[in-house]
């Protein structure tokens, strides 16, 4: 059944992609598997899948550790700084980095890994009270300083647009976190590109990826609701 659920996911990527004219390869598919058992990422695992995202660092920690080593693992949710160092030696990315402190200490953790470890800016584009992430004014700044970090590479940018019943209604969110991306680099004078928009949800991925997505984080449609 998940398989099924994950090709017809893979299915819309595609439909998205033939309508705004690109390829469906440009789109990383992240099966979010934050409280579902171990059970169901290996299902997906034999079915081909390699990326996941979790939102906490212990259930994260406790699939990597039973899981088959080559999956990719991203940390999607709120991370605590004192808890990175839990994550450091394996994660493949970080969606969640919202202030230069949490920067700084994947800095300091990844280099006693001898890592360089990718990271996505976490923008509330929306303005949302309830969610994490810096305002879009504070991006530029944020930006700079993860750039002079030598562990830690900024590879783009993350938001989490509103839950709304039509998700038309967050197409101006994921519109203006594409602008932001486009306004990084080009403030940039290290001719690095600020590439992955880390940008839609089971419920609106379609419009994101419309809209400029290259990474969706889906959960539901493909693991069925949470309990």
């Amino acid at each position: 059944m998940l398989k099924d659920n994950l090709e017809l996911v893979k299915q819309k990527i595609a439909g998205a992609c033939r309508r705004s004219g690109r390829n469906p390869e440009d789109v990383l598919l992240l099966a979010v598997s934050k409280t579902k058992p171990e059970e169901a990422v290996q299902e997906l695992y034999d079915a081909g899948h390699r990326d996941f995202g979790e939102n906490y660092v212990q259930e994260l920690v406790a699939k990597h550790e039973h899981l088959p080593k080559d999956i990719r693992w991203h940390m999607i949710g709120h991370l605590q700084r004192n808890k990175v160092k839990y994550i450091a030696g394996f994660i493949d990315m970080i969606h969640s980095v919202d202030t230069p402190e949490l920067a700084r200490t994947i800095e300091k953790e990844a280099a006693k890994h001898d890592r360089v470890i990718p990271v996505l800016i976490e923008v509330n584009v929306a303005g949302e009270e309830s969610k994490f992430g810096v305002a879009p004014s504070e991006v530029p700044q944020l930006a700079s300083v993860i750039r002079e970090l030598p562990h830690v590479r900024l590879a783009g940018l993350m938001t989490s647009a509103p839950y709304v019943t039509d998700p038309e209604e967050d197409r101006p969110v994921f519109r203006k976190l594409r602008q932001l991306s486009v306004d990084i680099n080009f403030e940039s004078d290290n001719n690095d590109e600020v590439g992955i928009l880390s940008m839609g949800m089971s419920n609106d991925f379609v419009v994101a990826i419309e809209e400029g997505s290259t990474c969706v984080r889906i959960g539901t449609d493909i693991f069925g609701a949470r309990t």
